[in-house]
């Protein structure tokens, strides 16, 4: 379970930030709520810069793998992907570590091994920045499409995925259950079972 140490309690890392109240979130406490364009979340757009990860990087890779995961061996798509030997690309906002996206081929195509952006600076475009970088990557290996697997619990995922032209090809039923041999809580309390796969064509030349 990923966690960390507050007056001697382990508390969970946040992995949300309340748009209303700026409150951080832990995965099982955020909610979805459902609002027109008008009364969504209010659009904060930061400058961020995009770069690929360096040796230096490795503790800031390292930490928010950790808070998200608890590790950085990720497995999906049938196999484990070490985040720290991956392709990394991270973005940064005045100086500061922001988000990271980490990619991989697989099987002919550009995997998502992980896309994190910390709370502070989830709603202000990074995410979809880093989508771009990790597109313009499969442009440019002549890679022809980016895919990624997330789990059925997270919601804001789909969403966000989707939203930027993804589809679902495959669903692996049980999976991340055979992976833990428990159903774990996940985003909003949902039940943790399944790995749901996607993908979008890479952009042309």
């Amino acid at each position: 379970m990923d966690t960390h140490e507050a007056a001697g309690v382990e508390l969970p890392y946040p992995h949300y930030e309340c748009p209303s109240c700026r409150k951080e979130l832990p995965l099982t406490e955020a909610r979805m709520t459902v609002t027109c364009a008008e009364h969504g979340a209010p659009s904060r757009k930061a400058r961020a810069k995009v770069r690929d990860a360096r040796v230096t990087d490795r503790g800031a890779i390292e930490e928010i793998c950790d808070r998200v995961w608890g590790e950085t061996d990720i497995d999906a798509f049938g196999r484990t992907f070490d985040v720290l030997a991956a392709d990394n690309i991270i973005a940064e906002v005045d100086g500061e570590f922001a988000g990271l996206i980490s990619l991989a081929i697989d099987h002919g195509e550009l995997a998502i091994v992980v896309l994190s952006v910390y709370p502070d600076y989830q709603g202000s475009g990074i995410g979809t920045t880093l989508l771009d970088a990790a597109a313009n990557r499969a442009r440019d290996r002549r890679l022809p499409s980016v895919k990624v697997a997330t789990t059925n619990d997270d919601i804001p995922a789909l969403y966000f995925y989707q939203r930027h032209g993804f589809v679902m090809y495959e669903i692996e039923a049980g999976t991340v259950v055979d992976h833990h041999n428990a159903v774990l809580p996940g985003f909003a309390g949902i039940p943790v079972r399944d790995e749901i796969r996607l993908r979008r064509s890479a952009p042309c030349e």
